[in-house]
């Protein structure tokens, strides 16, 4: 699993990145919404790496059946 996390925390780096210092091809809502979506899954692969993400997840979502 830590191979997909690492593969989403690249897609949010070259996402934030691309954002950041496109040139003016693309208008601005974008732009935003590129580095959003980077923030996003930067955000989300570095929860996952965490000790403990998979039981917060697990809470999260009801996902126990007993």
């Amino acid at each position: 699993m830590g191979f997909w996390y690492f593969l989403i925390l690249l897609m949010g780096l070259i996402l934030f990145v691309f954002g950041l210092f496109m040139k003016k091809r693309f208008k601005l809502p974008i732009r935003i919404g590129l580095i959003f979506t980077g923030i996003l899954f930067i955000a989300l692969s570095l929860f996952m790496f965490s000790p403990g993400s998979a039981e917060i997840i697990v809470d999260v979502f009801n996902l126990n059946r007993s």
